[in-house]
């Protein structure tokens, strides 16, 4: 039985961030203040919402979970993440919050078309509903190891914790919600850091306890496959609404650059501490199941009341990614599915109210799909996100910033449609050793330079063809 200190706290701490996330829902008057909080969110507001999406089960649990069984390979995960936030801040914030748009396809719409957004809409809400399941299952892994909830339980009360904190709280809650988790959690995640040195005397007895491979290898699972995991981080969050949804909320591109500026300096610590966890577990209790190491640290190691601290940090972790990403799916679908297509005089009224029935739908679906997948590994369901999200997306996003108005519409549609189906064939069916994300890289830009050459190609011999005519 969990000893009621825990309980006592994680409740306690949940209660004082709802208030927080409820004050947020009085900020919002229409649907621009819920999907990108009026564009007036500071750095420190960016950063929040960033992490709040960014750091979730998969971060912390699922990091944790990876670094039981593979040790500092874990680590990817949030080295990746970093890197991609720098990227964001370097080359994308100025563009992104410059467009004045609420989602990426509204940007891409303005290169290569209407159809365009349609596509990436469809594709990429498809990617991050993908994600939504691995966040999903990291928090049936804390309710039923701290509470022992059934998993059916623990899957349909997670569901209606990520809707309560997007409808109550919108981007202003996602935002200012993320902001206390990542105080939170560096709290009790340096308590745990230090707690566990302590425990086995310091990196010494961890280096003397496990040997070199896997566990002190951050390739450990091949040199390619472990960039491959870090790249597909930067083209994943460079490509998805959620993030990019940070980048246009900003008072202004500076505010949005240091946003996100901010995130990749916070976001490494908490994965090195809970990669330190997992193995600690690994040395001290070897046979629980790997999901656990976490969640059984917290029960085993820490004091009942900094424990509950973090049990709450962890449950609004995987809230607020889960949340975050199905309102990214949401936002799409609003902007650019029923306003765009279905009902191009819809209101703002009727737009958001198409916002929150999105919401509901995503999460119901959601839960349908954890239903059938609950032993599956965590981390697994965010790296297949992360480069189905950069295939469909990445290239085409970074041609339309260099070259703008000079892009190829057709080749740019048929690579946005081509590249994540070969994506997926390929992780489905592991024909070749090569890691899907390359293949769907090169396929997205080799698609598009071909379409290019086919267009310049015709283009001279319509011109040829012309010139022959006249003479």
């Amino acid at each position: 039985m969990v000893n009621s200190a825990y309980v006592i706290s994680t409740i306690l701490t949940l209660l004082m961030v709802s208030l927080f996330g409820l004050r947020a829902s009085k900020k919002i008057k229409n649907s621009s203040d819920f999907a990108v909080g009026g564009r007036r969110l500071s750095s420190s507001q960016v950063a929040g919402s960033i992490i709040a999406t960014i750091v979730g089960g998969a971060s912390t649990i699922g990091t944790a979970q990876l670094a039981f069984s593979k040790g500092i390979n874990a680590m990817w995960f949030t080295l990746g993440a970093s890197i991609a936030c720098l990227f964001l801040g370097m080359f994308l914030a100025r563009p992104l919050r410059r467009a004045e748009v609420d989602t990426i396809s509204e940007f891409l719409v303005r290169y290569y078309g209407k159809k365009a957004g349609i596509i990436t809409s469809i594709l990429t809400s498809m990617a991050i509903f993908i994600h939504i399941t691995g966040q999903t299952l990291s928090s049936v892994a804390i309710f039923t190891s701290m509470f022992f909830m059934k998993a059916n339980i623990a899957v349909i009360t997670t569901m209606f914790l990520i809707v309560s904190y997007i409808i109550f709280g919108g981007f202003w809650g996602t935002s200012i919600v993320g902001i206390l988790k990542t105080f939170l959690l560096y709290f009790t995640l340096i308590f745990s850091g230090v707690l566990v040195l302590r425990e086995v005397g310091g990196m010494y007895g961890i280096i003397t306890a496990l040997p070199e491979e896997p566990w002190f290898n951050l390739f450990s699972g091949g040199k390619w496959e472990g960039i491959a995991q870090g790249f597909s981080m930067v083209v994943g969050i460079s490509a998805t609404q959620t993030y990019l949804q940070a980048m246009f909320a900003g008072k202004n591109e500076k505010v949005s650059r240091n946003g996100a500026f901010i995130s990749a300096f916070l976001i490494p610590p908490i994965g090195v501490i809970c990669s330190l966890i997992g193995m600690f577990m690994r040395i001290n209790h070897p046979n629980i199941l790997s999901k656990q190491a976490l969640p059984s640290f917290i029960l085993n190691y820490l004091n009942p009341w900094i424990g509950g601290i973090m049990i709450a940090a962890l449950i609004i972790s995987v809230v607020g990614t889960g949340a975050g990403l199905t309102l990214g799916i949401s936002t799409m679908i609003s902007r650019d599915i029923y306003s765009k297509v279905i009902n191009p005089e819809a209101d703002d009224k009727k737009q958001l109210i198409v916002l929150r029935i999105s919401v509901f739908s995503v999460s119901f679906l959601t839960m349908i799909m954890v239903f059938f997948n609950i032993d599956s590994l965590i981390l697994k369901w965010g790296f297949l996100s992360m480069a189905l999200r950069g295939t469909v997306i990445f290239f085409p996003l970074i041609l339309a910033i260099i070259f703008k108005e000079k892009v190829n519409k057709r080749a740019g549609i048929v690579s946005m449609a081509s590249a994540p189906l070969v994506t997926i064939i390929l992780a489905v069916t592991n024909v070749i050793s090569i890691h899907p994300l390359y293949i769907g890289l090169a396929t997205s830009m080799g698609v598009y330079l071909v379409g290019c050459i086919i267009s310049v190609t015709s283009s001279y011999i319509k011109k040829g063809l012309t010139n022959l005519s006249i003479h």
